[in-house]
């Protein structure tokens, strides 16, 4: 499963563009999000120091319908609102891509990602084009679920370690500690947990360069 970090650009005359641009010290934080048939809803948690003319701002713009302030503080509000023109909604919609939330946006860009097959961000991308959103792929890796990368064992060894303070500094747990809570031998718990340790390792250095080694998705994508 390919799993992509970008920044979006949104196109001007589009609320959240034209809100943010002129607040560039405002971030909005798009924490749940749904689409409808031609429009899409949203909460939205602001912070900044100028949150109440943000808000202002949101109330006069003509495509944010039924807006609703869920709470308020000085330098941060959470909006619950309507709006004609949820681009990154329709966009995920229609190529079949999910985003992950929180999306965060600042100054008209939104930093977002995605997890899916390399068929799904072809068509995320193209769903961008048809919405005249521009974008650039900061990041593009391969994520294993844990339970591919570790044996059923390693993983149970991995979860009971930390949760013991194996890892903590200083260690909360030795390994000899680690062994007698698991009912296991020292020796056994020690090369369960180094092959773990080996598989957790390899695939975060791979992970690291992942970048440089995946243009053709990139290539892909932007194609």
């Amino acid at each position: 499963m390919a799993h992509a970090t970008l920044t979006v650009t949104l196109p001007e005359k589009v609320w959240v563009q034209e809100v943010s641009s002129a607040h560039p010290e405002a971030t909005f934080y798009v924490d749940a999000a749904v689409p409808g048939a031609e429009s899409g809803f949203a909460l939205v948690r602001i912070t900044g120091p100028d949150v109440p003319a943000v808000l202002e701002d949101m109330e006069d713009h003509p495509q944010l319908t039924e807006i609703s302030l869920i709470q308020w503080s000085e330098n941060e509000a959470t909006v619950h609102f309507e709006t004609t023109a949820p681009l990154l909604l329709f966009s995920s919609r229609d190529s079949g891509m999910p985003i992950e939330l929180p999306v965060e946006i600042r100054q008209g860009k939104a930093t977002l990602e995605v997890a899916g097959s390399r068929d799904r961000l072809s068509q995320l991308a193209d769903q961008f084009s048809r919405f005249g959103l521009e974008y650039r792929i900061d990041s593009v890796h391969e994520r294993l679920h844990d339970t591919q990368l570790l044996s059923e064992r390693q993983h149970e060894l991995v979860v009971a370690a930390v949760e013991h303070g194996y890892y903590d500094t200083p260690r909360r747990c030795s390994l000899t500690d680690l062994a007698d809570r698991l009912g296991i031998a020292k020796s056994t718990c020690s090369e369960t947990l180094h092959r773990a340790e080996e598989a957790i390792i390899k695939q975060f250095v791979e992970n690291l360069v992942d970048v440089e080694r995946q243009p053709p998705l990139e290539e892909e994508l932007v194609s």
